[in-house]
């Protein structure tokens, strides 16, 4: 069986709603059919497995919906898909679990909070081709976090430009650098002459020092054969990593690539606030990242603590719970990438969140290169930073005899913004 569990809000009942969905995404038709036979039912129609009820809402998370209600009841509830009814393929799962929800109509809200897939589906698709261990062996970072940085400004940068700044940052002894999501291959800074001027960087600090910092370059296209090409041109070139704009390409998308890919495959997941933000709507992240990462994604973005977003640090905590949660096995964990706004004062509460491991990418922006003694001192703030939060030393007593982290502490303590 697939299980999805469904947090239902309703004026009327929340167990006819339950019902109604296992009818109508299953075998149930709005008459009687004569195909319909309860042999048929028996075999591959969805169930209603348990409901747990919830608190009402005093308010409808669909507006519209309400007619004239003022008390909207709650519940969460499992219904049991037959694996011989969905089979295996993700779009026909999001398709008939997923897509029709949302139509059926006397909800006042419907969210998607969990899903518990069969290992069927483990061995139906690719997973992650590098992942946690892949991530680490590849930038040779070993018992700490990766240390990451964007290049900015995101957009008008041209590829001289970029390098210059991929040079610095190179220098400074980041161990990770990434195009932002915005940049793919625009007029200004096509793709090829980004690569162009940025592998040859990359080699020679490699050649110099042992040491090859990883670059993902944004390679989504819409075409997945011109994504191909982006693909191949980054790896001929000696690149290792990629950015996928994960919303943008699709499930199709990404399977191609991932198929015939050699990069690490860094999922940027644009448009996922337009599913989850609202709460009584949409998805929880826990639910949609499950078809990413069978698909094959390698590295993971979730946010941070004290993001520049709306996520709340809460549901950082369920991200980054589940994308280091094995699906099958440790073989399926993404690299959760923290990222927005993050500079050396949230190390120590995230790697309480993360119950002490190391085994992320942390990713700057602002942080690194806005640091006052520059890039390099910047890098060194983080690690610094890390050290400290890895000890359980407070960061102010660990900046007493490291003056970068001092610098980095003095500029963006108290909510100024990294």
């Amino acid at each position: 069986m697939i299980r999805l569990t469904y947090r239902i809000e309703t004026a009327g009942s929340p167990e006819a709603m339950a019902a109604k969905i296992a009818s109508d995404q299953s075998t149930g038709t709005f008459v009687a059919l004569p195909g319909e036979t309860e042999e048929l039912k028996a075999r591959v129609a969805a169930r209603v497995a348990a409901i747990r009820p919830l608190p009402p809402a005093e308010r409808a998370s669909f507006p519209d919906e309400a007619v004239g209600a003022h008390l909207f009841h709650r519940a969460d509830v499992d219904i049991d898909f037959p694996l011989d009814a969905v089979g295996t393929d993700l779009s026909a799962l999001m398709t008939i679990a997923i897509g029709g929800v949302f139509s059926i109509k006397g909800m006042t809200g419907i969210r998607v909070v969990g899903m518990k897939l069969p290992p069927e589906f483990a061995d139906a698709h690719p997973g992650p081709q590098f992942g946690v261990s892949g991530s680490f062996a590849l930038t040779g970072v070993k018992d700490r976090p990766i240390i990451g940085t964007i290049v900015k400004p995101a957009l008008g940068l041209r590829p001289h430009e970029t390098a210059e700044m991929v040079g610095e940052l190179i220098a400074a002894g980041v161990d990770f650098i990434k195009d932002d999501e915005k940049l793919m291959s625009p007029a200004y800074s096509p793709l090829k002459d980004r690569v162009a001027m940025i592998m040859p960087r990359i080699l020679d600090h490699e050649q110099k020092t042992g040491k090859k910092v990883m670059y993902a370059f944004g390679i989504s296209h819409a075409d997945p054969d011109e994504m191909m090409r982006n693909h191949d041109l980054v790896l001929a070139a000696g690149g290792n990593c990629a950015v996928v704009n994960i919303n943008s390409i699709g499930f199709g998308g990404l399977s191609f690539l991932r198929k015939r890919s050699g990069l690490v495959l860094h999922a940027h997941r644009n448009g996922w606030d337009i599913l989850t933000r609202h709460a009584g709507l949409g998805f929880e992240f826990s639910v949609w990242q499950q078809f990413w990462r069978l698909l094959g994604v390698d590295q993971f973005q979730i946010n941070g603590i004290r993001v520049k977003y709306w996520e709340p640090d809460e549901s950082f905590v369920r991200s980054y719970k589940a994308v280091s949660t094995p699906l099958f096995s440790t073989k399926d964990v993404a690299l959760p990438v923290i990222g927005s706004g993050q500079w050396g004062g949230q190390a120590p509460e995230t790697i309480a969140a993360t119950q002490g491991s190391t085994d992320l990418l942390y990713l700057c922006g602002g942080g690194i290169v806005s640091h006052p003694g520059g890039p390099g001192a910047g890098v060194k703030a983080i690690r610094q930073a890390w050290e400290a939060a890895v000890a359980g030393v407070p960061l102010e007593a660990y900046a007493k005899d490291h003056a970068e982290l001092a610098q980095s502490i003095e500029k963006f303590a108290d909510g100024k913004g990294a």
